[in-house]
């Protein structure tokens, strides 16, 4: 791994003294490279970073799944990401491709996440207007911190009933059936998940893009391509105005690109 920008005096030394193919960088180093703004004197305010993957072509997916574009250096910075997380927001159609698990704790962020004054482990908070979702799970049966399903007001009750039973919290967000993705964030924060991420998938980002709630982007950049007809990072329909972002940060490991920008 080696930081590629900001270039700084340290960057330089450093990509000197390791070569051109870098080292492995320590969970706490990748950890402080993507920490979480610091409160202000008011307190933690809300932050919605996302974390995606795509191809040189555009292509966030491959036969459906994120994984066959991924490598090991992105699954470490996907692990960190997590770790660093209140809560973990993704669609449910997300859960059902890429088969979610429960959120588990990792002893080398016990220390960091008591400092931070967080649980054990994120929670998982799943967002769906229908809840046409497998409810015996072990995401929903057994985690290890209650999964949360996002939803709206016009829920069909017994999907509803049928999660609460499997022991899954129920979080209205949204008038009709569906979920408005700024209450969302609002009814995350008022249960203390403020530092939150969103792994999509691709439907949901558009959604909280349009919604304009969205502070920042990791985006890995994978040195393939796949043509096809695979999904972009976001869909769904066009903001008026396209909203320009600031690059933060950038890594670089075997060709991949690790991207961080932030809303200008």
């Amino acid at each position: 791994m080696r930081r590629l920008f900001p270039v700084t005096d340290v960057t330089d030394e450093t990509a000197a003294a390791e070569g051109a193919a870098g080292r492995e960088w320590s969970l706490a180093e990748l950890a402080a490279a993507y920490a979480y703004p610091e409160p202000g004197p008011e307190g933690p305010a809300s932050w919605l970073r996302g974390n995606m993957v795509s191809t040189l072509d555009g292509a966030a997916q491959h036969e459906g799944r994120s994984q066959p574009i991924s490598c090991p250096a992105d699954m470490r910075v996907f692990g960190v990401l997590r770790a660093l997380a209140d809560a973990v927001v993704v669609g449910a159609e997300t859960v059902r491709q890429e088969g979610y698990r429960p959120a588990r704790a990792r002893a080398g962020f016990a220390a960091a996440r008591e400092a931070a004054g967080q649980g054990p482990a994120r929670a998982i908070a799943v967002v769906s207007a229908s809840l046409d979702l497998d409810f015996s799970l072990p995401l929903f049966s057994s985690p290890l911190v209650p999964t949360l399903v996002l939803t709206g007001a016009g829920a069909d009750p017994e999907r509803v009933a049928a999660a609460e039973k499997a022991g899954a919290r129920v979080v209205v967000a949204g008038e009709g059936a569906g979920v408005d993705p700024a209450r969302a964030v609002h009814a995350l924060a008022e249960l203390g998940h403020t530092r939150l991420l969103t792994e999509g998938g691709p439907r949901l980002l558009g959604q909280l893009i349009a919604a304009d709630v969205l502070d920042e982007l990791c985006l890995t950049v994978s040195p393939m391509l796949t043509a096809g007809e695979a999904q972009r990072i976001a869909g769904g329909p066009s903001v008026t105005l396209p909203r320009r972002f600031t690059l933060s940060s950038m890594l670089e490991e075997d060709g991949f690109l690790f991207t961080r920008y932030r809303r200008a």
